[in-house]
């Protein structure tokens, strides 16, 4: 896999400030009844970085630390993170797990859409296989003011999912319920911005570099 350039990461950590500092007021304030504000998702009471229900893209039978990413498929900066976090499996797949965790910014037409065409996907066991093609087709979508959901019903035909099964569990209140689950625990962990991270349970700043990240992975394993 190539290697993330010096000024896409640079633009990457730019751009997940700008989503902290107005992701948070997005998804806090209260709707104003002109239909721009988001669910109202109050914070989890027991927040936790992950749970047993948790999307795993590897779940090592010996992990010896997890990574936990909060992140929204229309996010630049989580597209732009991608290849680093795909990269990070490559190396680390047999001793990390890591988990991929919704938390979608109402400023964003169709991610919490994305999100929610994820969960559908996962209920037929395809959620890292939506996961990555939403991430790698993520400009031809992202940042348009336009409903995707043909597009991402397009994504869901071209994996073989069950299609009849896709729209039901996509317009299942059940659905969108999962995904606020994440958002929940994600404004309890004072998550304001994508993508957040969690090594072993910790908020870290994001890494301006893989090379960063590499190394705060390698500091926190065992010998």
């Amino acid at each position: 896999m190539k290697k993330l350039t010096k000024h896409l990461i640079v633009a990457a950590v730019l751009l997940a400030g700008f989503a902290a500092a107005l992701g948070s007021y997005l998804l806090l304030r209260p709707d104003d009844g002109s239909g721009s504000g988001g669910p109202d998702v109050r914070p989890a009471a027991r927040a936790m970085p992950v749970r047993e229900s948790s999307h795993r893209l590897t779940d090592p039978a010996d992990s010896e630390l997890t990574l936990v990413e909060f992140l929204d498929f229309e996010c630049e900066a989580c597209g732009a993170y991608f290849p680093v976090v795909e990269r990070l499996r490559e190396e680390y797949g047999d001793r990390v797990t890591f988990v991929a965790r919704y938390f979608p910014m109402p400023g964003h037409r169709n991610g919490e859409l994305a999100a929610r065409t994820a969960e559908a996907a996962a209920r037929q066991g395809k959620f890292e296989e939506m996961y990555t093609k939403l991430f790698t087709t993520q400009k031809e979508w992202g940042e348009s003011q336009e409903w995707k959901e043909g597009v991402f019903r397009g994504y869901a035909e071209g994996l073989g999912l069950d299609m009849k099964k896709f729209d039901a569990d996509l317009a299942d209140p059940e659905t969108a319920g999962r995904v606020q689950e994440d958002q929940r625990d994600g404004l309890g962990l004072e998550v304001q911005g994508t993508p957040t991270f969690f090594l072993d349970g910790r908020k870290i700043p994001n890494p301006g570099s893989y090379e960063q990240f590499k190394a705060l992975i390698d500091e926190r394993l065992p010998g």
